[in-house]
C-alpha cells in the first residue's frame, strides 16, 4: 500500500508540474526574466503550492503518526553555512540557465527533448560527483 501511495503522489506531482508549466523550460525562463518577457503566472503556482503545503503540514502533523510509517521524518534545522549557500547558488544558476530543476526535468524526460536528456545526464553526473567534491571542501566549525 505504501508503494501505491508513493506512485499516486508521484503521478499527481508530475501532472501538477505539466499542468502548471514548470516542465516547460521556456515558461520557467520567462518567469525568471523579470527585465524582459516576464511571465508572472508561475508566481501564482508557487503561492498556491506554499499555501497547500502549509495546510497539508497542519493537517498531517495533527495526526498521531503517518498513515504508512511509525513516525514522522522531518528535517532537523541546520545552520546556514558556506556549503549550503554555494549549493543553493549552483541550483539557482542551473535553474536559470536550463529552465529545469530536478522534478520537472524528470517529468519532461517523457518528451524526449535532447536538451532535457543533456540536463538530466549532467544532473546525474553532478549527483555522483557531489559527494566526492563535498568531502574535499572543509566545513566551518563554531570554533573555526
Amino acid at each position: 500500500m505504501r508503494a501505491l501511495a508513493s506512485l499516486i503522489a508521484g503521478v499527481v506531482f508530475g501532472l501538477g508540474l505539466v499542468i502548471s508549466g514548470l516542465a516547460n523550460p521556456a515558461k520557467v525562463l520567462n518567469f525568471l526574466d523579470v527585465a524582459g518577457t516576464w511571465d508572472p503566472s508561475l508566481a501564482f503556482v508557487m503561492a498556491a503550492a506554499v499555501a497547500i503545503t502549509w495546510l497539508g503540514y497542519r493537517l498531517v502533523l495533527a495526526q498521531p503518526k503517518p498513515a504508512y510509517d511509525t513516525t514522522f521524518h522531518l528535517p532537523a534545522p541546520t545552520a546556514i553555512d558556506r556549503r549550503l549557500v554555494a549549493g543553493a547558488a549552483m541550483f539557482g544558476v542551473g535553474w536559470g540557465l536550463a529552465g529545469y530543476c530536478p522534478g520537472p526535468a524528470i517529468t519532461a524526460l517523457a518528451l524526449f527533448n535532447p536538451s532535457t536528456l543533456v540536463f538530466v545526464a549532467a544532473m546525474l553526473l553532478g549527483m555522483w560527483l557531489g559527494p566526492m567534491v563535498a568531502a574535499k571542501v572543509p566545513r566551518l566549525t563554531a570554533a573555526g
